[in-house]
């Protein structure tokens, strides 16, 4: 199953990536992706090691990014791969069915291939302009998330992901989008995860975001 929400882990050292995990899962995050940038393959083996003894304990999905290999010798449920990571035919065949494997996309061609080599989700994006990624590709927003759904018409699920906050989540939604994938506004702000939860969940995101701003 793949959940509606999901937290990319930011940080600026690989301690700060396991503060974030914990508070995340202590607040209710179901799947966290674990994202470590230029770092030496011992150092990922090892936080990563960290965060899933972290996500264990509160059986929190735990995603890795780009490292299949790292992936499965941790135990994780699964890898994220970038549109210049490895092929996903390639880790699903090391990593074996029981894991997840999803990919990056921002274009209909990108979509569209990531389907033929069988990911379980796509993160779709960016929603608008991040500080979160270099090297950004083109902004979708919400016109651009209608475009590619009705094109696709795919069961596999979709993740909007770039620059999301809990405000966005309504008008994301209602393109079809299945879920959305956040990094810094859930950083900024741990006690967001509920609040997060609660929208996506809700039959009707718009009556959903209304009750909330009327407590």
């Amino acid at each position: 199953m793949i959940s509606k929400l999901h937290y990319i882990t930011q940080g600026k050292t690989p301690e700060g990536h396991l503060e974030n995990v914990q508070r995340a899962c202590a607040s209710g995050a179901e799947w966290v992706q674990l994202r470590l940038k230029n770092l030496d393959p011992k150092t990922i083996l090892e936080t990563a090691q960290k965060a899933r003894e972290i996500t264990s304990h509160f059986q929190t999905r735990l995603i890795i990014n780009d490292y299949y290999r790292v992936a499965k010798e941790v135990k994780a449920d699964g890898v994220h791969l970038g549109k210049t990571d490895t092929c996903p035919l390639k880790a699903k065949k090391y990593l074996g069915d029981l894991y997840i494997v999803g990919g990056t996309a921002n274009t209909l061609e990108d979509c569209e291939k990531l389907l033929e080599k069988g990911v379980d989700y796509i993160g779709l994006g960016p929603y608008q302009f991040t500080e979160t990624k270099k090297n950004l590709s083109p902004v979708l927003g919400t016109t651009g998330y209608q475009v590619l759904l009705e094109e696709l018409k795919t069961t596999t699920p979709i993740i909007a992901i770039g620059g999301i906050t809990t405000e966005n989540i309504p008008e994301i939604i209602d393109t079809g989008v299945y879920g959305v994938a956040v990094s810094g506004a859930i950083t900024q702000n741990f006690n967001s995860i509920p609040a997060f939860h609660k929208i996506l969940k809700a039959p009707s995101t718009k009556e959903q975001v209304y009750k909330i701003g009327a407590q």
